[in-house]
């Protein structure tokens, strides 16, 4: 087996503001350059799972462990996993008036790479990412996410994910709020990320199949209160599909 970017184990997590339990034990590995999926019903712990990865400050860690490249990341603050190669996309992205996409990215990128980056190269790097997206080049003169509809918030993602270059790409619902033309656009653009980075590893919060059906899964898993009840192949999706979440409910009883 290939060695393990991500490890999760036995991870409890809490509500650092009132003590609510919401990650109660929760086991997970990725491979560099596999894409995993996580799916599971409203309040099953799947959006948290994400921010505790990247560390939000919102919630505590009370046991278990998250090793990135076979370090633990608990004790490094979010800028630092995310220097380390940890991207989350939010499923609601912040909106930040008067700084452009341009500026966000340039700080952002001089951030990960430890160094200012030239204003000229910036450009250059930044217009061919753009292109190779299909986006607008005078999209980056807007405020980051500032009266954008829910696709463009959702692109800027991708463009971010695009030029930051991370080794864990972790995708809080992406497909939430999008019609079928922005998913096609989205899910599109990361798989041409993929291609381009195949050692890259995605794990994808999701609700639905849909997205599934652009993107191919090597494994899913199902959260149930707090934990992962269930993994399989790509067909677990469909069967999720096909019958909801309720037969979920006897795994769930079985790992409690």
């Amino acid at each position: 087996m290939a060695e393990l970017l991500l490890k999760v184990s036995n991870l409890h997590a809490e509500i650092a503001e009132d003590g609510t339990e919401i990650l109660k034990g929760v086991n997970l590995e990725l491979a560099p350059g596999e894409i995993h999926a996580i799916m599971g019903p409203n309040g099953s712990g799947k959006s948290t799972l994400s921010k505790v990865i990247s560390g939000h400050p919102a919630y505590e860690v009370t046991d278990g462990e998250i090793l990135f490249k076979g370090e633990s990341v608990l004790d490094m603050q979010p800028d630092e996993r995310a220097r380390a190669g940890i991207f989350l996309a939010f499923q609601y992205p912040v909106e930040v008036p008067g700084v452009s996409v341009a500026n966000f990215m340039r700080t952002a990128l001089s951030a990960k790479r430890g160094e200012e980056v030239d204003v000229f190269d910036f450009a250059e790097e930044l217009e061919r990412h753009m292109t190779e997206l299909d986006m607008d080049v005078a999209f980056a003169e807007r405020s980051v996410n500032d009266g954008f509809s829910g696709g463009e918030k959702k692109r800027n993602e991708i463009l971010q994910l695009s030029m930051l270059e991370p080794e864990l790409a972790v995708m809080d619902e992406t497909d939430s709020g999008l019609d079928i033309d922005a998913l096609k656009t989205v899910t599109a653009g990361i798989k041409r990320i993929k291609s381009e980075r195949p050692d890259m590893a995605v794990l994808l919060i999701t609700h639905y199949q849909r997205m599934l059906g652009f993107i191919t899964p090597d494994r899913v898993h199902v959260m149930a209160d707090g934990r992962i009840v269930r993994s399989g192949g790509p067909e677990l999706a469909l069967e999720l599909e096909e019958k909801g979440y309720e037969w979920i409910r006897g795994e769930e009883a079985a790992v409690a």
